[in-house]
C-alpha cells in the first residue's frame, strides 16, 4: 500500500540556514534516501516544495466563485515543505520508516497518511 510522508516545518527556518548548515542537513537526507531507496519502500522520490511566500490558495468565496489569494492556507508556523510516497505492508512500517528521517532546522515534523486508491 503507498503512504504519503508529508514533512512538515517552518521554511524561514530553512531558509535562515547558513551553506554549510544546509549541505549537512541536505547530506543527511540524501543518507536517509540511500537507505531506504534499495529497500523498495520509496514508491516515489519525492519533491521538495518551494517557500511558503511561491504558494496561492484557491478558496470557495461568495456564491461559490474561486478566491485566490498569495500563501499557503491560514496563518501557519509549520507548512508543508517536501513530500516522499512510501510502499508499505501497513501504516505502522510506514511510520517506523518516517520517524527515521532526520529532522532539523525547517522540517520539524513528519506525518505518515495512507494514499487512497480507487481501483
Amino acid at each position: 500500500m503507498k503512504y504519503a510522508m508529508l514533512i512538515f516545518g517552518d521554511d524561514r527556518e530553512w531558509t535562515a540556514l547558513s551553506p554549510a548548515e544546509e549541505q549537512d542537513l541536505m547530506k543527511q537526507v540524501y543518507e536517509w534516501f540511500e537507505r531506504w531507496q534499495p529497500t523498495g519502500k520509496i514508491a516515489d522520490g519525492g519533491a521538495e516544495l518551494q517557500p511558503r511566500d511561491t504558494a496561492r490558495t484557491v478558496r470557495a468565496g461568495v456564491n461559490g466563485q474561486p478566491v485566490l489569494t498569495d500563501g499557503p492556507y491560514l496563518e501557519l508556523k509549520e507548512v508543508i515543505g517536501a513530500i516522499v510516497i512510501l510502499e508499505c505492508d501497513d501504516l505502522d512500517e510506514a511510520a517506523r520508516i518516517a520517524a527515521t528521517w532526520p529532522l532539523g532546522a525547517g522540517m520539524s515534523a513528519v506525518e505518515v497518511r495512507p494514499v487512497m486508491s480507487h481501483e
